[in-house]
């Protein structure tokens, strides 16, 4: 719930020199950094607020927030921390964290432990305090369902839930004979059922949460219910305005296409205009106003003038776009939250996909629709996807034991045998890369980025990609002879890390340096197309041989290993392992002891949230 730090020394800059109390003991047990603790003081200095163990829930509160909540759940920490506190011992100054995470590693929306090296307010108490303190009195702090909140997470988590519920009391209105004729036509037979009985639902409501994993149909269901729409808006006369976006450029170049390569099948004619729709992030959608990172030129004031707004990849969208996002789209505008709630949110606070599917569960105003048939990977993959969603870890763990040719198991925890497991596919794939490059075959070079991916939890220590992109350059030396000081060595595999809107070149996106009559030149795969840049022009980015598990989403490959780190690891979790595995087209070779793969299963990444429980007890709409 809160993304702790372990002290390098006592100069930390995180540290607060001389602080006292429950605070400066909070703090230099890294629950709360030094800006957590001053902002607590200045807002109890605001009130006249003297009570410590109120002004450590308010560091506490902040303390959440970067660690993905949006609020804090009071009870769970304290209990939390008294559970925990005779079984972990605390690292020494500057020693890694366990599982090969650096001190101060940032983690966004880890999962990890609460220090439990301090004395903690006894529960009952603590939440009486703080729920008659004068923060919470003044409104500074806000206190319901027993959760504590920053005000702005309060008022956007109302906002988003009144503005969704608004939305639901009436229904838009539908020609059901054509409806009828263009689900027959667009989204025909029996491979295409639940496509269609999506988008028989989609068309019915202005708010539709379109789940499902990866591979199991969703845009394809997407591009059906615009075809849809336009025909429904050509009867009356009209042509539907359509915007397409996703939290981030590489999701949305993804999106564009994807919508694209299917209007060939299901917009023959082109009579819709499917082929030429552009995507965009959700903040040139929304146009942000300058020098703000939260507020946009489209508002409640001057809502978005589409008629149908599709958002892939929901689940990484946090509460405060998804407010901001709600607030924008006209009440008579269709809105359709495409994306995976078991796989990882956003690196901001919320988890607001998961919380609306499973607080919409059981209400007769459920938009929710969950496609459930994957045609990315095979069966076995499957069952092993399926467990990791369930949290079944004896299924995980039999799947994992079978030997299947899909499915391999590497959980030998000697370092030698797992880097001797690795060697053989990243080697492989890693010379693919560099005789492509040689060659100056820029499509080969792109195409065979996604014949391996390794993929690690962690940047740092011996699970890391660092490590692991060391030891794979290393590897290539060996074989080659290659001494690859250069960083535009031919065979680099690079991914971007910061969006270039001049360039069309967007975090995530991938490429490969090459060797061409022109030079070195960067290969990038953008928009089903191949482009090719000098190495210089291009900003941020790093070597791809391995990359973080929150970096893969979005992707697929041929191959995928996953290194699990050990058990103890903050960062493992259900969602990270699910992530992982369900990025493999063909095959998934798991590197880890049984113990890791247990302990993800046992472990969901915990975001605090107070919405699926305000949407579970808000009255029902009345149609």
């Amino acid at each position: 719930m809160i993304d702790t730090f372990e002290p390098v020394d006592a100069h930390d800059h995180r540290l607060v020199a001389g602080a006292t109390g429950l605070l400066g003991e909070a703090n230099r047990a890294g629950a709360v950094t030094a800006a957590d603790v001053h902002l607590a003081r200045a807002l109890g200095d605001l009130v006249g607020e003297t009570d410590e163990r109120v002004l450590l829930a308010a560091a506490l509160a902040t303390a959440a927030v970067r660690g993905g909540s949006v609020c804090l759940d009071l009870a769970a920490v304290a209990v939390e921390a008294r559970e925990s506190g005779d079984d972990v011992e605390a690292p020494g100054p500057g020693e890694a964290g366990r599982g090969g995470r650096s001190a101060g590693e940032a983690v966004p929306g880890e999962a990890g432990a609460v220090p439990p090296a301090l004395a903690w307010p006894e529960p009952a108490a603590w939440c009486a305090a703080v729920a008659g303190s004068r923060l919470v009195a003044e409104g500074v702090l806000r206190w319901e369902h027993d959760l504590l909140y920053l005000d702005r997470y309060h008022a956007q988590e109302q906002q988003v839930l009144a503005d969704l519920l608004a939305r639901g009391a009436s229904t838009p209105p539908v020609d059901e004979a054509r409806l009828a004729d263009s689900l027959a036509r667009v989204l025909p037979g029996a491979g295409y059922a639940e496509q269609r009985a999506a988008v028989s639902r989609a068309a019915r409501q202005w708010t539709t949460v379109l789940t499902g994993g990866p591979g199991t149909g969703k845009t394809t269901a997407v591009a059906g219910l615009l075809v849809v729409l336009a025909e429904q808006a050509r009867s009356r006369g009209e042509v539907p305005r359509v915007a397409l976006a996703a939290p981030t450029g590489k999701a949305a170049a993804r999106l564009q296409e994807a919508v694209s390569g299917s209007a060939a099948t299901l917009d023959p004619d082109g009579s819709t205009g499917l082929a030429t729709l552009q995507a965009s992030t959700l903040h040139r959608l929304l146009r942000p106003v300058p020098r703000s990172r939260t507020r946009f030129r489209h508002d409640r004031a001057n809502r978005l003038p589409h008629d149908v707004v599709v958002v892939d990849e929901s689940s990484m969208v946090s509460l405060t776009m998804m407010a901001r996002l709600v607030e924008a789209v006209r009440p008579d505008a269709r809105l359709v939250l495409v994306g995976d709630p078991d796989q990882l949110s956003s690196v901001e606070a919320g988890a607001v996909l998961t919380d609306l599917v499973a607080g919409w569960a059981g209400r007769p105003d459920d938009p929710v629709t969950r496609l459930e048939t994957t045609h990315r990977f095979g069966a076995h993959i499957g069952e092993l996807a399926a467990a990791l969603r369930t949290g079944d870890a004896d299924a995980a763990v039999r799947v994992l034991a079978a030997g299947h040719h899909e499915v391999e198991w590497v959980r030998d925890p000697d370092p030698a045998a797992q880097a001797a497991a690795v060697r053989s596919t990243a080697l492989e794939a890693a010379l693919g890369l560099r005789d492509a490059a040689l060659a100056g075959d820029l499509p080969g070079a792109v195409a065979a980025l996604d014949r391996h991916r390794l993929l690690c939890a962690h940047r740092e220590g011996p699970h890391g990609v660092r490590h692991w992109n060391r030891q794979v350059e290393s590897w290539l030396t060996e074989v080659t002879g290659d001494p690859l000081h250069d960083p535009s060595y031919p065979g680099r595999p690079l991914l971007v890390t910061a969006n270039d809107h001049v360039l069309g070149v967007w975090n995530g996106d991938t490429g490969v340096v090459a060797q061409t009559g022109r030079g070195r030149r960067v290969a990038l795969a953008t928009g089903g197309a191949v482009r090719d840049l000098a190495p210089s022009r291009l900003g941020e980015v790093q070597t791809m041989h391995a990359m973080t598990i929150h970096k893969s989403q979005g992707s697929q490959a041929d191959v995928v290993t996953v290194l699990l780190p050990d058990e103890d690891s903050r960062l493992l979790t259900r969602e990270l392992f699910y992530t992982a595995v369900t990025r493999a087209r063909r095959r998934v070779r798991v590197v880890g002891s049984e113990a890791a793969v247990r302990a993800a299963l046992a472990r969901g990444a915990r975001r605090a949230s107070g919405l699926r429980q305000r949407l579970e007890s808000a009255p029902v709409p009345h149609l």
